[in-house]
């Protein structure tokens, strides 16, 4: 990473609470993931932004936007949202992107407070893929524990996954993660 980036990435994160509702940060063996968004988990709409940056060179970009509200799965309280998650990337040689159609859900356990279980899935097909891509999925699933009333710490897994025409395809990140989510 330029030397350049690293001062703008921090002022990013760290003026978040003035403008945004939360923001986390998560880390996986070879790569690095600030989100921030925008909107409290009770609005109907929900606009984020992040960046990734994996070893190697690798930066990943994402800006999602969701219609959510609350549900219940089972008996089980949830916040879920449908919508876009639009995903640009650039390597050496190599750069492209997509805007994937998909979703995410919450799903709260009563029984033990503070523990909550995050889905989400978002997948391009090539008409929406540009670039060296041609089509591209994201996964991440997590198990999230409020530690405090404005923080919580989480672990799961990511995928990020992208196909080349004629050339097979490329995980641009993927591998379990750790992190933390702070709210403003």
């Amino acid at each position: 990473m330029k030397a350049s980036r690293i001062p703008l990435i921090l002022l990013a994160l760290t003026s978040s609470s003035v403008f945004a509702a939360d923001a986390d940060i998560s880390l996986t063996n070879e790569s690095a993931k600030g989100q921030i968004n925008f909107f409290q988990t009770n609005s109907d709409m929900q606009l984020g932004a992040g960046y990734t940056y994996h070893e190697g060179s690798r930066h990943i970009g994402n800006i999602d936007f969701h219609a959510q509200g609350r549900t219940a799965v089972g008996n089980l309280p949830t916040t879920a949202g449908l919508g876009l998650r639009a995903i640009a990337w650039e390597d050496d040689r190599l750069d492209g992107g997509a805007v994937g159609l998909g979703g995410f859900a919450t799903l709260n356990i009563p029984e033990a407070p503070g523990l909550s279980f995050t889905g989400a899935l978002h997948y391009a097909p090539s008409i929406l893929s540009f670039g060296d891509s041609d089509d591209m999925t994201s996964l991440e699933l997590r198990a999230n524990y409020r530690v405090i009333r404005n923080a919580e710490l989480f672990v799961g897994y990511r995928y990020l996954n992208t196909d080349f025409e004629f050339r097979g395809d490329l995980d641009l990140d993927e591998g379990p993660l750790a992190g933390m989510k702070l709210f403003f």
